[in-house]
């Protein structure tokens, strides 16, 4: 039995905004599947559409994908392939398949509303397909320019879904949909299949929002004489009120939630187990999540995507990092003396993100304003506090003495304490940061004063 080729998958943004978390499904579910089964992945720009697209958006999707960890193995862009499209333009003209129409879109619009109105469908009725040689010259003396039609047989056109299973499409029900512009460009479906087509391309997995396209697709690659590659038709990730997600909503541009100090393993982990079998946690890293791809385990129901899940994802994440992989992210803070793991290790816990820690050494280092609410209490705490240097024993032992000395215990030891040596009524275990904050910091604020 002959080896089955490995998968070449591609993710095809266009270059025209930043992407989004909605975006990071598709992405990521295609460099994972491609990771899973020793495949290979490509990033393609669509970047047709020359009036929207810009080289700062295009170097913004790199950026973005490489702080995912996506580092594709194969990079080209579409606006580079324009012979192959024009190619295939030619070819289907041909055949017959394209045709040219000069109706405006005003012209449409009204014969669309008359159809309505007549209790027909509000497809395109194939009327440019009776113009003659003589028709068409003089639309064109007009001024007239046409757009480009391609015939669509009427059958239903079906396959086998790796997300939604047996599929299919009446193609009679469709309109001919135009593949080029009244300027001779292309609009989006003929390059994608020219491209897929030509580069390779084994399994395209993208957003449900395509599966009418793909009809249509099939039978462009046919008429083109090309393989049918598998498709996988993913759910789309929405809004917690079932909105979906776009450019517009730019707090949830990968861009915006990477300036805001979310883990990209957060992202990942969210972007790629919302609305699926598996449940949503933090994965660590993308090997560990590439194994829990199944494309067969993916919800037709909408994925919904909860900001409040990702805070919680994120701290559990950073609740469990490493000081070694926290040191490059505590240098970006510029917090000179934070760059320790014992503070690291005394803080992480109480942090949702690595740039929380900031706040907790300006708690640990000062000046902080301390809160004494029981003044005799706290100066007879101040009395037994041990002589430096303190180490991990030293809250307990000091503690322990407080409570002989005073009869205080619990909440009643405990919180006044807290207060005064950091200023608040909740933070970071006392017995890993009283050492960081030192024996004299420690007596000044015992003291009252601000340091």
């Amino acid at each position: 039995m002959a080896a089955m080729t490995a998968p070449l998958v591609r993710f095809a943004p266009s270059p025209t905004g930043f992407l989004h978390i909605g975006n990071a499904r598709p992405a990521l579910l295609n460099f994972l599947y491609a990771r899973r089964a020793g495949g290979r992945f490509l990033l393609r720009l669509d970047d047709t559409d020359r009036e929207r697209s810009t080289d700062a958006f295009a170097q913004a999707i790199r950026e973005d994908l490489a702080w995912l960890g996506i580092v594709p193995d194969l990079f080209a862009r579409q606006s580079e392939r324009t012979p192959s499209h024009d190619a295939a333009k030619e070819n289907l003209i041909a055949q017959g398949r394209l045709y040219p129409c000069y109706e405006t879109s005003e012209e449409l619009d009204r014969r669309r509303k008359r159809q309505l109105g007549r209790g027909l469908p509000p497809i395109y009725d194939r009327a440019a397909l009776a113009l003659t040689e003589a028709d068409k010259s003089a639309l064109e003396a007009e001024g007239r320019r046409p757009h480009w039609r391609f015939k669509l047989d009427p059958v239903v056109v079906a396959w086998t879904d790796l997300v939604r299973g047996e599929s299919h499409v009446d193609c009679a029900s469709l309109s001919d949909p135009v593949l080029i512009r009244e300027d001779g460009s292309a609009l989006y479906t003929l390059p994608s299949v020219v491209d897929d087509a030509e580069m390779g391309v084994t399994h395209i997995i993208r957003g449900e929002d395509h599966v009418t396209n793909t009809g249509v697709q099939v039978q462009i690659f046919r008429a083109l004489g090309h393989a049918v590659p598998a498709f996988a038709h993913h759910n789309l990730l929405t809004t917690a009120d079932g909105e979906g997600l776009s450019k517009r909503l730019g707090h949830l541009s990968l861009r915006g939630l990477r300036e805001a100090g979310y883990e990209p393993a957060a992202v990942a982990s969210l972007a790629v187990l919302t609305g699926t079998s598996e449940a949503v946690r933090p994965v660590a890293s993308l090997d560990e999540l590439a194994g829990l791809v199944d494309l067969g385990r993916i919800s037709r129901a909408p994925a919904k995507f909860d900001p409040a899940e990702l805070d919680g994802i994120n701290a559990q994440l950073v609740h469990a990092m490493p000081f070694d992989d926290a040191r490059e992210r505590l240098l970006a803070l510029d917090i000179p003396g934070a760059v320790a793991e014992s503070f690291w290790n005394a803080v992480r816990a109480n942090l949702e993100k690595v740039g929380d820690a900031a706040a907790w050494w300006r708690v640990v280092a000062g000046p902080i304003s301390p809160v004494i609410a029981d003044p005799d209490f706290i100066a007879r705490a101040r009395t037994l506090l041990p002589e430096g240097p303190f180490d991990g024993g030293t809250w307990k032992a000091w503690t322990e003495a407080v409570k002989r000395e005073t009869g205080a215990k619990g909440r009643a030891l405990f919180m006044p304490l807290r207060q005064a040596l950091t200023g608040l009524d909740h933070g970071p275990d006392l017995a890993s940061l009283l050492p960081l904050i030192g024996r004299e910091r420690s007596a000044r604020r015992l003291a009252g004063e601000t340091a």
